[in-house]
């Protein structure tokens, strides 16, 4: 009984609870990016799905309109979880959240909602929220991207 607590009790000491804690850290980076590989799969394939559908299904003068917005949408929905995946290759080699990828990715997210944005529906206070989004992160990855250098 003793030696059992003696052994727990070294699992708990700062290099080796640390150890355990970046072991674990690890692992589920790993599992997060195989997720990621799987959506971006799925959205691949949706968007193949839909491109062949609005090709094939639509004449010449209608493709141009919403159909393209929303295929634009689908395409930077994949650049959005691509960015994501490499959010967390970057964390998995350097253990390192990277501040500037964070901010680009954010910023392709709004610039996604604002280009996929139906105006007929939204109110001018979703519009204002938008562009204060777009302002803080634009700001935010400038001072980012100037204190890097």
């Amino acid at each position: 009984m003793a030696n059992r607590s003696r052994q727990l009790m070294k699992q708990f000491k700062d290099d080796v609870f640390l150890s355990r804690l970046h072991q674990f850290e690890g692992t589920i980076s790993k599992v997060l990016s195989i997720g990621m590989i799987v959506v971006i799969l799925a959205m691949v394939i949706d968007l193949a799905v839909v491109l062949g559908t609005t090709i094939f299904t639509n004449s010449p003068g209608d493709f141009l309109g919403q159909p393209v917005i929303d295929l634009f949408g689908l395409f930077l929905g994949v650049l959005i979880a691509l960015e994501i995946m490499e959010n967390i290759t970057a964390y998995i080699q350097n253990h390192v959240v990277q501040v500037e990828l964070v901010l680009a990715t954010a910023l392709t997210a709004v610039g996604r909602k604002i280009i996929i944005l139906d105006l007929s529906t939204i109110s001018g206070t979703t519009l204002i929220g938008l562009a204060i989004a777009i302002f803080a992160l634009a700001i935010s990855y400038w001072i980012v991207r100037v204190s890097h250098r």
